[in-house]
């Protein structure tokens, strides 16, 4: 009697396997067409939000002529939208073959660069001291308010003091310049974000779980690696989504304190400079690092796709 019931499950267990792997390709296809969804319907509301944008700035301007606003609406402040897409195709200086949009282009994944090498430096120091925050009590007490009240530090005071001071270091063969300040200045604003975020998300794990890798006899460092960053990824990927835009405005402000040439931030200052004759070509400037920002958070959004594709996603019940 025994042997036929366990052949009977046996028989069960081997019939139910192929619909087992049948069912689990249609899920994972199922998954990758919602994704695809709400991406496509993510980008019509961005369009969307775009030309109410356009709308409002026109209306704006249209009102402009009729009353008097708090601010100035004419051609000059606020150029219509026409005028600024002329602007990506006029030559960003007289008799020259290259256009504004190119020069955006290049200042802007120049600003790229230093953005993400600020972003990842900050980001490595921010995921090693939630580290350390979080294995030691008494470190916690002592660096959190240290990491808080970092932030309450001007960004515009702080730059030229970082500039100052980075003119004087060199390491062996290696002379600090400016670049190096305004990639410090990103990795400044990055770090915080990622800090608190990873030290809420290493702390994730219930203590059912936590007492059940105790029992297995886990190491603190397998503890960490199996349990507590897997557990982090929910709280990582928000925060490190604030650290890229952090990073960005970093960079951007940065340049313009710093005046360091090359990068998407002087060139807005530069194009200021050119408001009475040229007003659209700021705002082209203005757009390019929109763009920048875009992208890194594109960058971001990827790595939020690929780390959490095999976490329970929310659905209707």
């Amino acid at each position: 009697m025994s042997a036929k019931h366990h052949g009977d499950w046996s028989d069960t267990q081997v019939s139910d396997s192929p619909a087992v792997e049948a069912t689990a390709i249609p899920h994972r296809s199922g998954n990758i067409s919602r994704r695809f969804r709400n991406g496509l319907i993510s980008v019509l509301w961005a369009l969307a939000g775009v030309a109410l944008v356009i709308i409002m700035w026109e209306l704006v301007k249209f009102f402009g002529t009729i009353i008097e606003l708090p601010f100035r609406t004419d051609d000059t402040s606020m150029p219509h939208v026409a005028t600024m897409i002329e602007a990506f195709g006029a030559p960003e200086v007289r008799g020259s073959e290259t256009t504004v949009l190119q020069a955006v282009v290049m200042a802007a994944l120049y600003s790229m660069l230093i953005a993400l090498c600020g972003f990842i430096i900050g980001v490595s120091v921010g995921l090693l001291l939630a580290i350390v925050m979080q294995r030691f009590n008494l470190m916690e007490r002592g660096l959190l308010p240290f990491v808080i009240a970092s932030q309450t530090v001007p960004l515009i005071a702080l730059a030229p003091l970082i500039v100052g001071i980075g003119n004087r270091l060199s390491f062996g063969p290696i002379q600090w310049n400016t670049t190096y300040s305004v990639m410090f200045i990103a990795a400044y604003l990055a770090f915080f974000p990622l800090s608190v975020g990873a030290l809420r998300g290493l702390k994730a794990p219930t203590p059912t779980a936590l007492e059940l890798m105790r029992s297995y006899a886990a190491t603190p460092r397998q503890m960490l690696t199996r349990l507590r960053f897997p557990a982090s990824v929910p709280y990582l990927v928000p925060a490190l989504k604030v650290s890229a835009a952090g990073a960005v405005v970093g960079t951007v402000v940065a340049e313009i304190s710093t005046g360091v040439r090359g990068g998407i931030g002087r060139l807005i200052v530069e194009y200021a400079r050119e408001t009475t004759s040229q007003p659209a070509k700021v705002y082209v400037a203005v757009f390019g690092a929109i763009a920048l920002g875009l992208v890194i958070a594109a960058i971001v959004t990827a790595i939020d796709v690929y780390a959490t594709r095999n976490l329970p996603k929310e659905g209707p019940a």
